[in-house]
């Protein structure tokens, strides 16, 4: 696994292996922002690294303090530890997509049961997905403040228990949506959930910088399965607004990675913010909002939309413009606090962008 610089013995373990190069340059880095997600020397390009993370877990008396957080003491029941490993709050904001995605497929309301039917399915699809992810990576969530809390690190939930819950919320998902919806947005499902596991938590989320940029594709299926539910098949539109999500969730999530990038730099996951500085994950971000901002745009003329969401998008498009541009140009001790107004904005921004495209439609059938 690829080494980030800075991410060494600063959490009092033992094992820290020899100097060696780590692999990105001076170069990479953000100018005047130290590389060491700790207290160590600024962008150098040799540093003292840590031992692997999983030589590290398997010493003995070596296993990595866990955080105490209130959200760890906080009392739990065991249903509320198995939903909890579905990850919920990001299931809601997958779902927020699929609904009005099925309004502009239906061209007004769809039929209650479907729309019902289709969430019911993509709720267990996502859960199930979440859940993997985290057996998946229970060993470097107890060593992030941010993820002490889940079930699999506290114990609430043993690993066994945790995959087998996955893999039955997968099953009953994939037979839920082919008896009652239809076959298509039942492969679409298991194809987000297969490509959320193998290609981004197993492979990329460890391994390289475009973890989330092509990781991300997972959560933009919500709204070709909410398409191929009204109509069967795929077309132009459920495309351009999978591009849409896909190309809003860099920035959504480097925002929040900027905020916890001491955390990933301790469980030594080469978030962009931790490889490549502040500075540039801010350019990166505009970047990504510039090309969000045209994509819902070209949803007005595939889609056929009005003055409602055309209005929105422009509007909403333009204020994440702004918080991204307020972020690159910030000073380095403001960026956390304006990284998580950039982070809030984005969830606002999806709800909002997909709320007028549900909207605008209904005004445009009559509804």
């Amino acid at each position: 696994m690829q080494r980030i610089a800075g991410a060494s013995g600063s959490h009092g373990r033992s094992g820290a292996a020899p100097r060696a190069a780590v692999g990105w340059s001076r170069d990479d880095a953000d100018p005047g922002t130290p590389t060491s997600a700790r207290n160590g020397p600024a962008e150098p390009v040799e540093a003292p690294l840590q031992a692997p993370l999983e030589a590290r877990l398997d010493e003995p008396g070596a296993a990595p303090p866990i955080v105490e957080t209130p959200e760890r003491t906080r009392p739990r029941s065991k249903l509320a530890a198995y939903v909890a490993l579905t990850k919920p709050r990001i299931i809601e904001l997958l779902l927020v997509t699929t609904v009005p995605t099925m309004i502009l497929a239906q061209e007004g309301l769809p039929p209650l049961w479907l729309m019902a039917a289709t969430v019911l399915g993509g709720t267990l699809a996502a859960g199930g997905a979440n859940a993997v992810n985290m057996y998946v990576d229970r060993d470097i969530d107890r060593l992030m403040r941010r993820t002490v809390g889940r079930p699999l690190v506290t114990g609430e939930v043993t690993p066994r228990q945790a995959l087998s819950f996955a893999v039955a919320l997968e099953v009953a998902a994939f037979a839920w949506l082919w008896v009652v919806v239809n076959l298509l947005s039942a492969v679409l499902g298991l194809a987000a959930c297969l490509f959320y596991v193998f290609v981004y938590t197993m492979w990329l989320k460890r391994s390289s910088t475009s973890n989330i940029v092509i990781g991300g594709a997972a959560g933009a299926v919500p709204v070709l399965v909410g398409w191929a539910a009204v109509q069967g098949s795929l077309a132009w539109t459920p495309v351009v607004l999978f591009a849409v999500i896909f190309f809003w969730t860099p920035p959504h999530f480097w925002a929040l990675a900027i905020k916890y990038r001491d955390d990933y730099a301790a469980a030594e996951v080469p978030m962009l913010p931790v490889v490549a500085g502040l500075h540039r994950t801010a350019l990166q971000i505009v970047g990504y909002t510039v090309v969000l901002w045209a994509l819902t745009l070209l949803v007005v003329p595939v889609a056929g939309m009005g003055w409602l969401y055309t209005a929105t998008a422009l509007v909403s498009g333009a204020v994440f413009f702004g918080l991204a541009v307020l972020l690159l140009r910030a000073a380095p001790p403001r960026q956390p606090k304006l990284a998580m107004r950039v982070f809030s904005w984005s969830i606002t921004y999806l709800m909002v962008l997909f709320a007028a495209l549900a909207a605008d439609q209904l005004v445009r059938s009559g509804f």
